[in-house]
């Protein structure tokens, strides 16, 4: 009989909620192919953040995903900067510090942070071609303004909005245009793990998802 593993997500907007849906599953679907035995990962099912102080919402979302009973809970925030240390420091590990406080409750505490460099925006383009795919154009990096290492483009969302503009800048007016709302989830379903890996805040987030198999015991 195969173990299951159960994964509830939040994110701090709707475009990555989409995006991250099939990131997160792919990922963990990756992370099972070497675990002791057969792991069937679920769907992920989403958790509308609670308003609030972040330490006290993370609260609420590790009871609310215990009570529906979620294995690993996956939180999003993006850095907001070329370094995550600032949220890790300010955020995430005070938040985990709560639960850890707070384990006489009914909490699930096996938590996994999702902390894109600046914003989720940089993980849309960590396969550039696929990018082109997607909004239709067979024109260079460089032409697009998307040359750089998406890690290190300060507004990513700005330069995709840019990268859209000139590659439907032909197009009639009349012509439905694809906007940056429209390639999130078909993004997020097709980014493959070995693309996503040349992100170092990816692979942050691959490792706490290993870690959070061994936490289960599902990895040695």
């Amino acid at each position: 009989m195969s173990n299951i593993i159960t994964i509830g997500y939040s994110t701090e907007g709707t475009t990555d909620r989409r995006f991250l849906e099939n990131v997160i599953k792919n990922t963990f679907e990756d992370v099972a192919f070497d675990s002791l035995g057969a792991v069937e990962v679920y769907a992920p099912i989403y958790i509308d953040f609670p308003r609030g102080n972040f330490n006290e919402a993370v609260l609420k979302l590790s009871k609310t995903a215990a009570d529906i009973g979620v294995y690993v809970l996956c939180i999003h925030v993006d850095a907001d900067s070329q370094s995550d240390h600032e949220v890790f420091t300010n955020k995430i590990n005070p938040a985990m510090k709560t639960i850890e406080q707070a384990m006489g409750d009914n909490l699930c505490d096996n938590i996994v942070a999702i902390v894109p460099i600046q914003m989720t925006e940089s993980w849309l383009l960590a396969d550039k071609e696929l990018f082109k795919r997607e909004i239709g154009t067979g024109m260079s990096d460089n032409d697009l303004k998307i040359n750089k290492d998406p890690e290190s483009i300060a507004d990513p969302k700005q330069v995709i909005e840019e990268a859209l503009r000139i590659a439907q800048n032909h197009l009639p007016s009349r012509r439905k245009k694809i906007k940056i709302g429209d390639i999130y989830q078909p993004i997020g379903q097709n980014l493959t793990a070995d693309k996503l890996g040349a992100m170092e805040s990816y692979r942050k987030f691959k490792n706490a998802v290993i870690e959070a198999f061994r936490r289960l015991n599902y990895l040695t």
